[in-house]
């Protein structure tokens, strides 16, 4: 006597635990297949990207094994012989390691901890403001630095520095005092690097704080005026609360590169005598890995950073949820 009597759906009831599950699955990719169909279009958009990042960021991941080898060109990658951790304790037991440390957290902590503020405040008066012209005006003179080379941006700070003939220093001996060597200067570098790189970015990441305000309903902004509230009180509880989601998505972000500390910006900059204060992990790695062919040494101290920067991620991702209820994943 047959087991499946009755409705279609007694029978589908009755059916095995193992079969429920596989006619579920089936069930579940026909969808997502339908779904991917329906928007097929948007798919086809991301396959450049996923190019980009499958031949540059993920396949070079294989590479990363020369860390733990004495890495020479003419044997390859298979053909080097394994070292283990040789690479890490050169870096960790160099005479520079402990400057360097330093010099890359006060550049990367001096940049986040300033020019997360400033991008802030720029925003919320960029979103205050009544005038269109001026606001576009504004956007404009602090979005475009950020377009700027970092060897452009060296020819203006030496046209502002210059012992000689800077209009910093012109100013400076006017009033009688004494010319300054801002780039030589172990005293004023890291003054020079933090904040021309804040006047170089601070535009363009206040980008990302006026499009979450743009988004804020305009309903509660009328509510809110309706009942009283001041523009300082609008701020307070409405732009703010609105933005925070992104405040912590870029410190997040921003945290995961806390060892990068900029290296294009700092390589342009500095010169031998201001090396106590503005070599960086990355500038030292240049040098001694890449310009004296020490491959296995700079993949080394590569890997140690992304170790850290993930660990920190992950770290800073748990404190979010915890105290703003926001994360990454």
């Amino acid at each position: 006597m047959s087991h499946y009597v009755g409705s279609p759906s007694l029978q589908t009831r009755t059916l095995p635990h193992s079969a429920q599950t596989q006619h579920a699955f089936a069930e579940r990719v026909l969808r997502l297949g339908r779904a991917m169909w329906k928007h097929r279009w948007l798919y086809f958009m991301l396959i450049p990207p996923m190019i980009y990042y499958l031949i540059f960021r993920y396949i070079p991941i294989y590479n990363a094994q020369i860390a733990f080898k004495e890495f020479f060109a003419l044997k390859g990658v298979e053909g080097s012989p394994w070292v283990g951790f040789q690479h890490f304790e050169t870096f960790f037991k160099s005479f520079y390691f402990n400057e360097l440390i330093i010099n890359t957290i006060v550049f990367s902590v001096a940049k986040l901890l300033l020019g997360l503020p400033i991008a802030i405040i720029l925003a919320l008066a960029i979103h205050e403001s009544r005038f269109m012209f001026f606001r576009s005006l504004v956007q404009t003179v602090t979005y475009l630095p950020h377009f700027l080379s970092c060897v452009i941006m060296l020819g203006l700070l030496l046209a502002l520095l210059s012992p000689s003939s800077g209009m910093i220093n012109e100013v400076i001996k006017a009033l009688g005092g004494q010319p300054i060597s801002f780039l030589t200067s172990p005293a004023w570098f890291r003054q020079v690097v933090i904040l021309s790189d804040i006047w170089k970015e601070t535009g363009w990441s206040t980008i990302l704080y006026l499009a979450a305000l743009l988004s804020v309903n305009p309903d509660l902004y009328e509510a809110a005026e309706v009942d009283g509230a001041s523009r300082w009180r609008r701020i307070w509880h409405i732009s703010l609360p609105s933005i925070i989601p992104v405040v912590v998505l870029v410190t997040l972000l921003r945290l995961g590169n806390i060892l990068d500390g900029g290296f294009s910006q700092i390589w342009v900059l500095y010169s031998v005598p201001v090396y106590s204060v503005g070599d960086i992990i990355d500038t030292w790695v240049y040098r001694s890995g890449v310009l004296d062919f020490q491959f296995s040494l700079a993949t080394a101290v590569g890997l140690f950073k992304g170790v850290i920067g993930l660990a920190l991620i992950l770290f800073a991702n748990k404190i979010a949820q915890r105290v703003a209820q926001q994360s990454l994943f």
